[in-house]
């Protein structure tokens, strides 16, 4: 009985943990680590470069935990659904992801996801995800779901950290349409 206890236990102080949002998400107003990554726009490759996007105007870069599952599935295509919205804005969004980064070319094209309308770059060892404090907390080589709002000077100038994929499309337009007024 002391074992099942235990277990259970420990069961539910995993799945709190795992629902936690990132505590240590990048603060408004810090410098953007910079970074170039392998990526993928309509299954055509080409490297991304944060600094080459920003000349642009703002960057939504929002990390998410790994190609081809629910709720990273769900919140690509959402994105997807509003890059007109962010290109109304100025903006451009990209995907960033440690996690199944194999799968990122077909993920990129998919219209149940991408649908060819933005880039996801691949973060093999979540090294920019880790520059970013966007780590997921119980599986460390894996992006958590954060999304940030880069100014084109290079700044945090909103930030998103949520495991509910439905949500960060709202804040990212939000802080764009706040950021450029």
């Amino acid at each position: 009985m002391k074992l099942l206890r235990t277990s259970a236990a420990f069961g539910i102080a995993a799945a709190i943990a795992f629902a936690l949002p990132a505590v240590a998400a990048l603060k408004v107003g810090t410098k953007a680590p910079d970074f170039s990554a392998p990526a993928y726009l309509a299954g055509k490759p080409f490297t991304f470069r944060l600094a080459d996007a920003l000349k642009k105007g703002p960057v939504v870069v929002y990390f998410f935990p790994a190609a081809n599952t629910a709720g990273c599935n769900l919140e690509a295509h959402l994105f997807s659904e509003a890059i007109p919205r962010f290109k109304a804005l100025g903006a451009s969004v990209i995907g960033v992801t440690a996690g199944n980064v194999e799968q990122l070319a077909t993920f990129s094209n998919d219209t149940r996801t991408c649908g060819g309308k933005f880039p996801v770059a691949a973060d093999p060892g979540a090294k920019i995800a880790r520059r970013y404090d966007a780590l997921l907390m119980l599986r460390p080589g894996w992006s958590d779901r954060t999304s940030y709002v880069i100014s084109p000077q290079g700044t945090v100038i909103a930030v998103h950290s949520d495991l509910n994929p439905g949500r960060h499309v709202k804040a990212m337009l939000d802080a764009v349409g706040t950021g450029t007024r």
